[in-house]
């Protein structure tokens, strides 16, 4: 199998999301599609540590009875799609075959275009619904006696019990706790500490709106409070969305795509009209920011007010990089952070602005980060599934092996989601967001 492309050095092109054709979601069009790119995977195989996708793929062709893609069940092209959590990494790190190469291979739109058709089709199961009603349920959840009651039946073992008999979410899968008290609570009558404003550079405007996301909203509001501590302390004023509901990305990986749609008329009217008043938009959940980084421009190339908000949107160690290259950013430290085990989300990889997190951390003396650029495997929603968690683990047994021999002061990931998957490995560690870590090496 040959690679004649001609600019074989070009940057992978991403095409836009033709979500609202017939054509996408025909079924006979679709296997089509599966087949001729199955079959060009099934030549190539650099992607075979990546997700389970496509160790189901391999293993299914070379248990066939031709060993080849004809004689594989077509049942079997629906696990490769379950097993796809549309981290993008294989089209980001490993696919030789992305447009503009000829062949055009895009593996997580076309197993996001079979997961459409699919919820298209046939709706999905009542456990999918609710895993990824990330806003009823956070509002449900949140509220004051119901959180105390969730939490504590999240912790017991006749909860959790209870939990994957009636709705498939494993019992020793990872589940966040609910505050009543979210972020946007403790937030709303914050100033700016400082009480200064701070001043732009040649690529920030040095005040920054603060799109909380659902987890950080009702689930662990720690790390938009210790952002937001942390952006006061170098002066950068914060302002909290009027409105936001959740970016879409649960609905996304359902094949939700109307639903998708729905979130977005939400959500970008109030942001868009924010950057027109002068704010840079920061998210604190790698998902999220690459939700409206690259997800919602895809689907809505021509939609203006997503465009502006796509470039405006900005990973925070990505923004507080851009502030220090600036001059802008403050680095008197009064603590050093000694070694820091730090595990780089897939959904922060792919957004291609390099390993900002290290940097920043580093900056603190004394102070030694060790990046980890592998998958945790817990996507969300796919590492609590019943059917999924031990693959899950299988897929974060390496960072966990990786963290455990660092033996490091701390360890932390962006994604805090990914960080309790990878916790629950090991035998000393806690997990601190790094945003902390850093509020911390300032001493505030």
């Amino acid at each position: 199998m040959s690679n004649n492309r001609e600019g074989s050095l070009e940057a992978p092109t991403r095409h836009p999301l033709d979500w609202q054709s017939d054509e996408f979601y025909d079924e006979p069009k679709l296997f089509e599609e599966l087949e001729r790119v199955f079959d060009t995977c099934h030549g190539c195989r650099r992607c075979f540590n990546l997700c389970h996708s496509f160790p189901t793929l391999f293993d299914a062709i070379d248990e066939s009875e031709s060993m080849e893609l004809d004689t594989v069940p077509k049942t079997v092209y629906w696990d490769v799609v379950d097993h796809c959590y549309l981290c993008d990494m294989c089209y980001m790190s490993k696919c030789p075959y992305v447009p503009p190469h000829e062949w055009n291979i895009d593996f997580p739109h076309l197993m996001l275009r079979a997961k459409a058709a699919r919820f298209k089709k046939q709706g999905a199961p009542t456990r999918d619904k609710i895993l990824s009603a990330t806003d009823a349920v956070g509002k449900l959840a949140g509220i004051p006696v119901v959180a105390q009651i969730v939490n504590a039946a999240n912790k017991s073992k006749a909860g959790r019990s209870l939990l994957e008999n009636t709705l498939g979410v494993h019992r020793d899968a990872p589940v966040p706790d609910y505050h009543s008290k979210s972020a946007r609570k403790r937030l709303k009558t914050r100033r700016n500490a400082s009480g200064n404003r701070a001043e732009p550079t040649e690529n920030t405007r040095g005040k920054v709106v603060l799109y909380t996301t659902c987890y950080g909203n009702r689930n662990h509001p720690m790390i938009d409070t210790d952002l937001v501590d942390v952006f006061e302390h170098n002066g950068i004023p914060v302002a909290l969305a009027k409105k936001e509901v959740c970016c879409g990305m649960p609905k996304l990986e359902l094949g939700d795509l109307d639903a998708v749609a729905k979130a977005k008329e939400v959500n970008i009217p109030v942001l868009a009209a924010m950057v027109d008043d002068g704010w840079d938009i920061v998210t604190p959940i790698p998902s999220c920011t690459l939700m409206f980084k690259q997800e919602l421009p895809l689907m809505f190339p021509d939609d203006a007010d997503v465009l502006k908000v796509r470039d405006a949107m900005y990973d925070p160690f990505e923004y507080l990089m851009l502030r220090h290259k600036g001059g802008k950013l403050k680095t008197e430290f009064k603590n050093s952070l000694g070694k820091v085990s730090y595990q780089v989300p897939c959904h922060l990889r792919v957004q291609n602005i390099g390993l900002k997190t290290r940097d920043i951390l580093q900056l603190v003396p004394d102070t030694t980060v060790d990046a980890i650029e592998r998958c945790s495997g817990h996507d969300g929603t796919y590492a609590v599934k019943k059917e999924f968690h031990d693959i899950s683990k299988k897929i974060a047994r390496p960072v966990v092996n990786k963290v455990k021999k660092a033996e490091a002061d701390h360890f932390t990931s962006d994604c805090p989601m990914a960080a309790e998957q990878i916790t629950q490995g090991l035998d000393d560690h806690s997990a601190e967001n790094p945003m902390g870590l850093l509020k911390h090496a300032y001493g505030i």
